[in-house]
């Protein structure tokens, strides 16, 4: 098993759009049993993969008051698993402050072993104790970047809070070519995966599911299975 956290210190830079489409890859062109974790108290990939509404009780997870199990959810597309995300999760930083306990999550994930073969964490943004709970747990964080200045900063943050701790894979997200900012970032950081910014990419919300799964053949779902090619290779390297 390998997990793969999603993450950025900024809101708003194509997080859940990211996790939701390569959770999709993992689980359709690569077979792999796929479970998606909705850590962000506002719910997006749980709302785009689910449409149940559960009781607010994600954070329970984290007390022992309700196993992971019991709160896994088939999702509509085959090998893809979610636990979502509800209002509870916005005290998941005092919860974990409180119980003291700094890999509850990487032992949480340790528990799932047996029934995934990739487990991705749709994390919330920010400095907070559940991203120091990620970035321990994980064995590759993915940060999405738009091509800007203040989102490179974050970056930075990003890895000077991590240190060793774990690979981090920047990839650049809403990338617009025609926009001479973002065709300077992209040619600057040449080595690093593109997520183009497409009406397409939009419309998941709508449908309430993964590019690749209405739109295939278009560009936006082409990044997002080269993303996920990518990303396997950095684990089998890592493995």
């Amino acid at each position: 098993m390998a997990t793969i956290a999603i993450y950025s210190l900024k809101g708003g830079v194509g997080k859940t759009t990211l996790a939701v489409n390569l959770a999709w890859a993992s689980a359709t062109l690569s077979s792999r049993r796929t479970l998606l974790w909705d850590l962000d108290p506002q719910a997006a990939s749980t709302f785009l993969l689910s449409d149940r509404k559960g009781k607010d009780s994600a954070q329970a997870i984290f007390t022992k008051d309700v196993d992971p199990e019991k709160l896994v959810r088939k999702s509509a597309f085959p090998r893809l698993d979610l636990i979502g995300a509800d209002a509870s999760l916005r005290g998941l930083d005092i919860l974990f402050h409180e119980i003291d306990k700094k890999n509850r999550l990487a032992k949480l994930l340790d528990g799932l072993l047996k029934d995934y073969d990739r487990i991705l964490l749709d994390c919330p943004p920010g400095l907070t104790e559940t991203s120091d709970q990620v970035m321990r747990a994980a064995d590759l964080i993915v940060v999405p970047v738009i091509p800007s200045p203040l989102s490179e900063r974050a970056l930075e943050g990003v890895l000077e809070r991590l240190g060793s701790k774990a690979p981090v894979m920047p990839v650049h997200a809403m990338v617009d070519r025609r926009r001479k900012l973002h065709a300077e970032a992209v040619a600057r950081y040449a080595d690093w995966p593109v997520v183009p910014m497409a009406s397409i990419i939009e419309q998941m919300a709508a449908r309430r599911a993964p590019v690749g799964a209405f739109a295939a053949k278009s560009p936006a779902a082409q990044s997002f299975a080269q993303l996920w090619q990518a990303i396997e290779k950095r684990l089998v390297r890592k493995g």
